[in-house]
């Protein structure tokens, strides 16, 4: 009988962390003693803290300044990844396609978890896209985006530089694209 349980709570262990999900908020008050490195980033009491234009501004790992505001007039996909997050690595190939097929569409990958860009540099030569990729401090997420809920996240925004539309979950070209035309861009075609 004991063997039966532990088997349950294992592949039930097993599914949660398949599932990119992280922990719920903590109560109110409850801090934690320190800051240790995990494979979950500490959870946040900040979720409303997205704006409706909001300002990014972050150092990409081959060592380049990145500027949201600087990619006015053109379509923006924020992606919040994690290198550990299954959905994270499947949706990666398509996001590369869209950034490298679309003229008007350009994506940026936060990677969400703690590392250090030698290792992030080491996995994207294992994984590689063509869009920039930035590691964002798991402890102070960017300020105007609201801290994931869980991973993937990706923020889709217009060429006005307001938020277009958040996902939760993974994306595909296809999903960016519809959401680009029902915010009144070009359609794919």
């Amino acid at each position: 009988m004991s063997f039966r349980f532990s088997w349950l709570c294992a592949g039930l262990a097993v599914l949660a962390l398949a599932a990119c999900q992280r922990n719920p908020t903590p109560a109110a008050g409850v801090q934690p003693a320190q800051k240790a490195p995990s494979a979950t980033p500490a959870p946040t009491t900040q979720e409303s803290r997205s704006t409706d234009t909001p300002t990014l501004r972050v150092t990409t790992v081959d060592g380049k300044a990145w500027d949201l505001a600087q990619h006015r007039g053109r379509w923006v996909v924020v992606n919040f990844w994690a290198t550990w997050c299954g959905p994270c690595l499947k949706e990666m190939p398509e996001l590369s396609a869209l950034d490298a097929m679309r003229e008007h569409v350009e994506v940026i990958g936060l990677d969400y978890e703690d590392t250090t860009p030698a290792a992030l540099q080491a996995f994207l030569q294992k994984h590689p896209v063509v869009y920039p990729v930035a590691i964002v401090d798991v402890y102070e997420p960017p300020k105007d985006f609201a801290s994931p809920r869980g991973l993937p996240t990706t923020y889709l925004i217009a060429p006005d530089g307001k938020v277009a539309k958040h996902f939760l979950g993974p994306v595909s070209a296809k999903d960016i694209d519809d959401a680009i035309a029902a915010a009144g861009g070009p359609k794919a075609g």
